[in-house]
């Protein structure tokens, strides 16, 4: 069995509150993020598993890039070039975290390595409006010691943060950070995965 540092799930909101010109601002920072000098250091120092998941409402959740191991700069390039170009495969529908929150446990169920930490990454825009409620599967997670971060993005909800907070997030270490809209969210991302691996947020 493979042996990592950190297994990584980056859980994206594909409902029907993030427009298709949105959606890919979402896609472009992300990879972007993942493509900073900084983040590529931190992420290729020892092997890590990255995984893509984009969610929506209840019963719509699709992994689009499953787990990948990245040894390599390459290795990161090429996941980062995935998330660039991810399509929106699901249904823009309602707004369920507590769903996707149970499809990244179901991915980390079925990780092919040994991990010392496991994250996920709730990237939204709004509160969980559709299936099971968030704050039972995040407990659920952190018992298992899984951590589970947030990226909120402002612009509809400007109080986003105190739901995440009391809502979403939880585990060892677990914190949110904000954008206040969709241009910011590339810097808010970097910021998020530099504090993530423990290099400098500069």
């Amino acid at each position: 069995m493979d042996h990592v540092e950190l297994a990584m799930v980056l859980a994206v909101d594909g409902s029907a509150s993030v427009t298709y010109e949105e959606f890919g601002l979402i896609a472009g920072g992300m990879a972007s993020a993942l493509r900073d000098p900084g983040v590529v250091a931190g992420l290729t120092k020892s092997p890590v598993m990255l995984s893509l998941l984009l969610w929506s409402g209840a019963g719509a959740q699709e992994v689009i890039t499953g787990w990948t191991r990245i040894a390599s700069a390459d290795d990161l390039a090429r996941f980062a070039d995935e998330v660039d170009n991810m399509p929106r495969l699901v249904r823009a529908g309602q707004t369920a975290i507590g769903e996707a929150l149970l499809a990244a446990l179901t991915l980390l169920a079925h990780l092919p390595a040994v991990t010392k930490r496991s994250i996920v990454n709730v990237i939204g825009d709004g509160r969980s409006n559709d299936g099971i409620a968030p704050g039972p599967v995040r407990d659920r997670m952190t018992a298992a010691d899984i951590t589970i971060n947030g990226l909120c993005i402002l612009h509809e909800e400007p109080d986003l943060l105190t739901y995440y907070n009391e809502h979403v997030i939880g585990g060892s270490g677990s914190f949110a950070v904000v954008c206040q809209d969709y241009p910011d969210f590339a810097e808010a991302m970097r910021q998020k995965l530099a504090r993530e691996i423990g290099v400098p947020v500069i």
